[in-house]
């Protein structure tokens, strides 16, 4: 038997203005103008559907990813957000994140955005380095992210966020740091500050820029760290850092090891039941496809010996500390079948152990994956 965990809801917009260098998100550049009726009805279309694996449980968060949703007009975020209250049942109180490119911002639009029940927006400012923007691919300037950021705080929203981005190409400790500091000043209650990573499949995976040295980037994050945490920010998560109160509902969620409903193109879902099944889902990638009533491209029952691994690699991301209990609770495993690998995990430095609790040490931090390997099937 499974405990059932709460519940969000991701919703994929697939376009954006222009593809940048870095990244291996399931983005379509825009030729056109984005069928956005036809997009946002076939989105519903397949929320409907993935309705009937919930029963009456109630949605605690909603996460609008892309791409760049701030592309979808007004009115189009209106319908969405209205389809989805018809379908699902939302907590009255549930944190609605949409991600917004600073190219795309304008005050009216977020103000009707804010009307159709979007509450809180993540920003993606990357840098405030003009260079640096245009390394990565970004359509925005520095004073536009500023803009957006001001914006954001002045509408009163539950919350906002940042993304900034450090070990960029040539980046200096002082770019770094200044790009940080420039965030800090604009008070936003969240920032997520993680470092590039080159992936594959990518504009930087087949032409690599040139990185910070290792030593240069462990100097950034360290003077970074201690930046962010003297200016009242609590780091929870490995990139993630928020003023007392105000982390991000939604990826806690996932964190925890959370059911989430994925719709839209290439979007993952993850969806526990009390008879012991926990199903991934995964959508059509293209919006051709996908527009075409092709919602569902593969899905899969977890198994037993996949569960462990699963669950930590979700877990350790989190800084906080973990009850034993929650191992069974949404696994359906029992702490018996793993008791091998945590003793090596102890035994190694990575976690520590109380009667009720598992902590992550900051040796485990550094060492992640050397943690998640001893879970692995």
């Amino acid at each position: 038997m499974l405990s059932v965990p709460p519940l969000s809801l991701y919703i994929h917009i697939p376009w954006c203005v222009q593809k940048c260098p870095y990244c291996d998100f399931n983005s379509h550049t825009l030729k056109g103008e984005i069928p956005q009726q036809e997009y946002i009805q076939h989105v519903l279309n397949d929320l409907q559907q993935d309705a009937q694996l919930i029963g009456n449980r109630t949605v605690k968060t909603i996460f609008i990813g892309g791409g760049t949703p701030s592309l979808l007009s007004a009115e189009s975020m209106q319908v969405l957000m209205d389809g989805v209250r018809n379908i699902i049942t939302l907590d009255p109180q549930a944190e609605v994140t949409m991600e917004a490119n600073p190219g795309t911002v304008e005050a009216e639009r977020f103000y009707a955005y804010q009307q159709a029940g979007i509450n809180r927006i993540s920003i993606g400012v990357q840098s405030f380095g003009s260079d640096k923007l245009i390394t990565l691919g970004r359509i925005h300037g520095p004073e536009e992210a500023k803009k957006a950021a001001r914006l954001a705080a002045e509408l009163g929203l539950r919350s906002f966020n940042l993304d900034l981005m450090h070990g960029l190409p040539a980046q200096t400790f002082s770019e770094g740091l200044s790009d940080l500091r420039q965030a800090i000043e604009l008070s936003p209650p969240h920032i997520s500050w993680y470092q590039l990573t080159i992936e594959p499949n990518t504009q930087f995976g087949s032409r690599p820029p040139v990185l910070p040295d290792d030593d240069a980037l462990w100097e950034i994050y360290t003077e970074g760290h201690q930046m962010l945490t003297a200016a009242g920010y609590q780091q929870y998560e490995t990139s993630a850092y928020a003023k007392p109160g105000f982390q991000c509902q939604h990826n806690i969620n996932y964190w925890r090891f959370g059911d989430y409903l994925g719709v839209g193109c290439g979007a993952h879902g993850k969806i526990s039941f009390a008879d012991g099944r926990i199903l991934r889902t995964v959508k059509v990638k293209h919006p051709r496809g996908y527009m075409e009533g092709r919602y569902l491209d593969q899905s899969h029952q977890v198994s037993d010996e996949d569960r462990p691994f699963e669950y930590f690699m979700n877990r350790f991301r989190l800084l906080e500390a973990m009850e034993r209990s929650d191992f069974t609770r949404f696994t359906g495993l029992s702490e018996a079948r793993i008791r091998s690998q945590l003793d090596q995990a102890i035994k190694q430095g990575y976690i520590t152990e109380t009667a009720t609790q598992w902590q992550i040490t900051q040796h485990g931090k550094l060492f992640l994956n050397s943690l998640l390997e001893l879970f692995l099937n």
